[in-house]
């Protein structure tokens, strides 16, 4: 088995299940971010793209950089660091959005 087997293999139980709960997270969310594009499009609604890519961003991002992680060997401070800054970034858009006037 491939190296990030090995490492689920060695998670507890509880371990696993919240690892598993972070993943159920990320598909509900890039979920909403498809739900929100689709609202962007058919309303031609420039907030609904800023909330789509903030989802996309604050919960799909640290996924993905965590899988990254297992391949490409990176300090925990930086895997840290970049996971923090794609959340706030995030964040920021889907505040934008709802911030953001809409313009008719």
């Amino acid at each position: 088995m491939g190296e990030p087997f090995a490492v689920a293999l060695q998670l507890s139980t509880v371990d696993l299940v919240f690892l598993l709960s972070d993943y159920v997270t990320i598909l509900v969310s890039l979920a909403i971010a498809y739900i929100a594009c689709r609202g962007y499009s058919r309303n031609d609604s420039r907030p609904m793209l800023y909330i789509a890519a903030g989802f996309v961003l604050a919960f799909g991002g640290p996924g993905g950089i965590f899988l990254v992680s297992l391949v490409v060997p990176l300090p925990s401070v930086v895997v840290g660091g970049i996971t923090q800054f794609t959340e706030v970034v995030g964040m920021l858009a889907i505040l934008y959005g709802f911030l953001k006037p809409v313009r008719t």
